[in-house]
Order: structure tokens, then C-alpha cells, then sequence
């Protein structure tokens, strides 16, 4: 039984439709796998730019070739142990950045440089930081998850977390593992709420004593100068009265005087 053409050509259509849609499916993953790292899978983010995935792939360093078009980036489960300087610089886009399940234990100066006025939200969480350096985060104000990190609180980190930009709530992940000094009673807290912790008194009573040692040793120096130049003064006021008694008296030259002019 011939089938009806209009049946034909609305079979031709779709086989068509299908063909192109496959034929654009395929020329955009070319494009987006064209565009991304060598060791990562790129897909197309919802919101624009590229969604780059190099989770769990051991890598022992952050990835040169990031397209920059990047605006979700995942390197959580790799073997990094630095962030260096400049390392996400020219990712403009970039407003997820998972580092999570790493061995962080060193965020260089300038580690985020670039990233200030486009980054959302930091994924520290899960890695060997023990500090923060302020200079890492040049004016980040994104939201960041700093758990389960063995953090060291000292007067270091008391000084660093003040000038921060991060969200304050960001803050709250800092629970100390250990602490310096250990009588602080923060082990084991959340540093901001460790309520009139001051890690900085041991450090503030070493700069009084240093500073009252300084000041003990420049008034010693004034003493002794003032000491010397006595005793200075003193020794040539004896010189100059010896010399002024081994001159002749001024009596004593009257009276010669008196007698040449009598013989005279």
C-alpha cells in the first residue's frame, strides 16, 4: 500500500531537523572541547561562559591553559599544595572556584589577584592551612568555606582575619586545632566566637618589655654621656688651673720690676 506523500514529507522534515540538530549539537561541543584545558571537561554554563571540571585528576598544579571564559572552575581532589602568585589572573568570569579537598598549606601574595570584582563564592575547605595571609586575598569580598583546615590561632591570625574582606560569616569556619598561647582556651572553637580571646597579649607584654629595655638602654647611654663630659670638663679645668699657677706671679713680676729700677 503506497504511503500518503504528506506522511513522506513530514518524515523528510523531521529527518532533516533531527540531522541539524545533531549537526549543531556537535559543532558546539567541538567548539566548547576546542576551547577547554587538556586535562579538564568544559561544558556550557547556564548563565554564560564555561563550566571547566578537573576534579580528581592528581593534578599538582593549577592548569596554564584556562579558557578565559571560565566562570565555574572545579580543582577539588587533586594534590595541589600552593596556590601561586597571578594563578587565576585573566579569568574575568570566574565566579566559583572550588579548591576543596586538596593539600593547601600555602596561599601565595596576589593567589586571587584579578578575581576581587567577580568571585562569588571560595572553596577552601578540607585542605592543611594553618594561616591566612591578608595579601592572597587582595580585597576578595566573596563568600568562602574555610573548614576542617588544622588552623593555628595566634596573634598572626587574630591580625590577619581583621583585614580581610571576605564575608564575615566566611570567618566562622576558622575553628582553631591548636593555638598560641595554648591557655587561650580556643582549641576546638570557632576563633570568632571566642569571646574576648586576645591572642596578642603575650606578643603586647614582649613589645612593652622590649620597649622599657630600649628606653633603659638610651637613658644609660645619656648618663654615661652626661657622666663622661663631666668628668671631661673637670680634667681640663685641672689642666688649666696647673698651667695658670706655673705661670709667674703678677706680684712677683711687680716686685722685679721695683728692684731694676732702684739699682737703676
Amino acid at each position: 500500500m503506497p504511503l500518503p506523500g504528506n506522511w513522506l514529507l513530514h518524515h523528510s522534515a523531521a529527518t532533516r531537523l533531527l540531522l541539524l540538530s545533531l549537526v549543531l549539537m556537535t559543532f558546539c561541543i567541538h567548539r566548547v572541547t576546542a576551547n577547554c584545558s587538556r586535562s579538564c571537561y568544559c561544558s556550557e554554563s547556564p548563565e554564560g561562559g564555561l563550566a571547566v571540571r578537573c576534579s580528581g585528576l592528581h593534578l599538582p598544579e593549577v592548569p596554564r591553559d584556562l579558557p578565559n571564559d571560565t566562570r565555574h572552575l572545579y580543582l577539588d581532589y587533586n594534590r595541589l599544595t600552593t596556590i601561586p602568585t597571578d594563578a587565576f589572573l585573566g579569568l574575568s568570569l570566574l565566579s566559583e572556584l572550588d579548591l576543596s579537598h586538596n593539600d593547601l598549606a600555602q596561599l601565595e601574595p596576589g593567589a586571587f589577584r584579578g578575581l576581587a570584582e567577580s568571585l562569588e563564592f571560595l572553596d577552601l575547605s578540607s585542605n592543611r592551612l594553618m594561616a591566612l595571609n591578608p595579601l592572597a586575598f587582595e580585597g576578595l569580598r566573596s563568600r568562602a568555606n574555610l573548614t576542617h583546615n588544622p588552623w593555628h590561632c595566634d596573634c598572626n591570625l587574630q591580625t590577619a582575619m581583621t583585614l580581610l574582606d571576605l564575608e564575615p560569616a566566611s570567618l566562622a569556619g576558622v575553628v582553631c586545632r591548636t593555638s598560641e598561647p595554648e591557655e587561650a582556651g580556643v582549641q576546638g572553637l570557632p576563633f570568632l566566637l571566642a569571646a574576648g580571646a586576645d591572642l596578642c597579649v603575650a606578643v603586647k607584654k614582649t613589645t612593652d618589655v622590649a620597649m622599657l629595655v630600649t628606653m633603659f638602654g638610651w637613658f644609660a647611654m645619656v648618663i654615661s654621656y652626661l657622666v663622661y663630659y663631666v668628668r671631661h670638663n673637670q680634667e681640663d679645668a685641672r689642666r688649666h688651673m696647673e698651667y695658670l699657677k706655673s705661670l709667674p706671679s703678677r706680684q712677683g713680676r711687680s716686685e722685679h720690676s721695683s728692684t731694676l729700677s732702684t739699682v737703676v
